[in-house]
Parts: structure tokens; C-alpha cells; sequence
């Protein structure tokens, strides 16, 4: 009788090992599959490279620093243009500095062309056309939103009543078509006719006659 006891428990206990053995082999099988659904997991390299970070912004200060080394004796009204657009659009995270000349007797067309200027996001040249403001001139922009610094190769369209002269210079302001990106002209000598010229603004990699 105890022979057919113990019997009993060592095949009930082989029983239960068997179904241990077949539970654990099943779940084994079914993480498998899922993890070949899956695909293999990502090594740092296989990663998708991080967007960087946009260019850091410029205070007030550093912008006018800067307008007043580049407009010279003219740039009397640089500190009250600079704190009108930054009430309106903060602290910018890129400038240029750059000349342009209005070329009325090519289809009443400006060309010009400059520096962008970034704190940590790199420098670029650029080109730029647009309808004549009928004089030549120097021209600070300030750029504000820039992802990075190829964004800024696009068409600005100008933004109604964002004109504002004060103290002999002026200022308007274009948006790209998503309306992200915002692109502040201030030039000097432009008086009231400042009003009369927000049109757009094509930038290029390289200079071009082509306004569009």
C-alpha cells in the first residue's frame, strides 16, 4: 500500500513538473514572436538624431550694441525700434547685417545681401530680394523663432500695420507661411514712406534675380 502511495505522489509530482515545463516553454515561444514583430531593439547608433536646440536668444542691449556699431551716427532711434519690436515679438535668436540697393529699373526690385549672425547655432550669408524701397541702404534684421539656420531660406510675406518709424529709421515685419518664423527689417532714412513698402522678403543660399 505505501509503494502505491509514494507511486502516486512521484507522478503527480512529475505531472506538475511537465506542466511547469510546458507553461514556461509557451511563454518563452510568445515573447519571441512578439519581440520579432518588434524588430531588434535600437543601439544608440540606430537612434534618430536629436533636432538641436535653437540658437539662444540675444538681450536688447546686444542688439542695440550692435546696431549702433553698424548704423553709426545714424542709428539715434535704434533703442526705441529694438524695444518696440521686442514688446511685440520678445528677445530675438538671430540678426543680420547687410546692404541692399533698390533696382527700380529691374521690375522696381531690391537686392541685397548679408550676414545671419547666431550665438551657438553658426553663422550663414545670405541674399535676399524684395520690392525697391527706392534707395540704397543698410539693413539690420532681427530674426526671431529660428529653429535652425537654414529655415531662414524662404519667402516673408509682410504683416499689415507692423510699420513704425521713429528718429530718422524704421521698421516692418514679415512672417514665414507657417507664421512661426518672424523677420524685423530696420533701415535707416526711410521716413514715413516706410509704410507704403511691407511686401515680402525672398531669402537665398546664393544671389539670384529671381523675386520669387
Amino acid at each position: 500500500m505505501r509503494c502505491v502511495k509514494a507511486s502516486t505522489r512521484t507522478l503527480a509530482f512529475r505531472l506538475a513538473m511537465a506542466a511547469l515545463v510546458i507553461v514556461c516553454f509557451a511563454a518563452t515561444m510568445a515573447q519571441a514572436q512578439q519581440t520579432s514583430r518588434a524588430g531588434p531593439p535600437l543601439l544608440p547608433s540606430d537612434a534618430p538624431p536629436a533636432s538641436p536646440p535653437p540658437a539662444a536668444p540675444y538681450s536688447s542691449d546686444e542688439i542695440i550694441d550692435a546696431g549702433h556699431h553698424f548704423f553709426g551716427g545714424i542709428s539715434k532711434g535704434i533703442a526705441s525700434i529694438v524695444e518696440k519690436a521686442a514688446n511685440q515679438w520678445g528677445q530675438p535668436n538671430g540678426y543680420i547685417l547687410g546692404e541692399e540697393a533698390g533696382g527700380a529699373f529691374i521690375g522696381g526690385l531690391r537686392y541685397g545681401d548679408g550676414m545671419l549672425y547666431t550665438k551657438d547655432s553658426g553663422d550663414r550669408r545670405v541674399f535676399w530680394q524684395g520690392p525697391t524701397i527706392g534707395v540704397d541702404a543698410r539693413t539690420m534684421m532681427l530674426v526671431y523663432n529660428l529653429p535652425r539656420t537654414d529655415a531662414i531660406y524662404q519667402q516673408f510675406n509682410g504683416i499689415a500695420g507692423a510699420a513704425y518709424v521713429v528718429a530718422g529709421m524704421g521698421m516692418t515685419a514679415l512672417t514665414s507661411g507657417d507664421e512661426k518664423l518672424v523677420v524685423v527689417p530696420i533701415r535707416s532714412g526711410l521716413g514715413l514712406r516706410l509704410g507704403y513698402n511691407v511686401g515680402y522678403l525672398k531669402f537665398t543660399a546664393a544671389p539670384t534675380w529671381n523675386p520669387f
